[in-house]
């Protein structure tokens, strides 16, 4: 495990020299646009696991992607090994189908401190509620970006997350009431506390998630990748390329659905994965939007 054999995995060529929050947002960035938010090794046969190596070996050897713990774990690891004054959170997310939070914390966040400034680094979300910068842990202001506005509020000591999208375009009728795309302008992400976690407080959720029934990421084969102007998304057999702002206010929306042949190929030319093993696309109705 070499930082220089990350940066490579991620395209970054700049300054490590300063722990500001520049340097910061640039290696972040660099890093959602070249690692997928992925749950395929689920649908390969494949067991996800948390120790730190193996998540090294998986993203940086092998190319691929990972969920919220391996990518903000790696994503934590590097940072701290920059010298940054980082900690994990733990968060629930929200599921717009039951208008509610989770009751199990499955969502692992960075926290990153800056000259006294606290900051949420998160790069394992994906989608279009994957935020494109650190967010400053402020309660009730707008922080506007490429994706659209986020903002967190605070009640309790407990940190709520919401985003403001624009408007769609979906040039595709057959997909403009598809229940992948998000109705509501405003949608309310995950809530957390500050207390600092470990990797081993995921330690239930991580086998939970990968066999559980219930569990969204075993009811559809997710591959999502942020690019310079958008996102592409390929859930199930359905093929998302988002183009944000394409005009004023304005995202437009491209949906493909795919044959399986096509699923690998367009794996490896859109996301730039090779599998090892043989996915097996799903997709069921609902409990997943972008």
């Amino acid at each position: 495990m070499n930082l220089e054999e990350y940066f490579a995995r991620t395209g970054y060529k700049g300054s490590l020299e300063k722990q500001d929050l520049e340097t910061l947002t640039n290696i972040f960035q660099h890093h959602i646009r070249a690692v997928p938010f992925e749950n395929l090794s689920i649908h390969c046969g494949e067991k996800i696991t948390l120790e730190l190596e193996q998540v090294y070996n998986k993203i940086v050897g092998r190319k691929r992607g990972g969920w919220c713990m391996e990518n903000n774990q790696l994503l934590g690891w590097v940072l701290k090994h920059l010298g940054y004054d980082t900690s994990f959170l733990g968060a629930y997310v929200f599921n717009p189908h039951q208008n509610a939070y989770a009751t199990i914390m499955t969502h692992l966040l960075v926290k990153v401190v800056i000259e006294g400034r606290a900051y949420i680094v998160d790069g394992g979300f994906g989608v279009s509620y994957q935020m494109w910068q650190p967010m400053e842990l402020v309660s009730g202001k707008d922080q506007p970006q490429a994706p659209g506005i986020f903002r967190f509020t605070e009640k309790n000591a407990i940190w709520y997350l919401e985003k403001m999208r624009r408007k769609q375009y979906i040039p595709n009728q057959n997909f403009s009431n598809s229940d992948l795309l998000e109705k509501k302008e405003c949608r309310k992400v995950y809530m957390f506390s500050l207390e600092p976690r470990t990797v081993e407080d995921f330690r239930f959720q991580c086998t939970y998630l990968q066999t559980s029934p219930d569990s969204l990421f075993t009811k559809k084969s997710i591959c999502t990748l942020q690019t310079t102007n958008g996102f592409r998304a390929l859930i199930g057999w359905t093929l998302t390329e988002t183009t944000y702002n394409y005009k004023e206010n304005l995202d437009l929306v491209e949906f493909t659905t795919l044959e399986d042949e096509e699923v690998e190929k367009t794996l490896k030319e859109k996301f730039s994965i090779t599998l090892d093993t043989k996915l097996v696309p799903i997709n069921v109705k609902g409990f997943y939007t972008i």
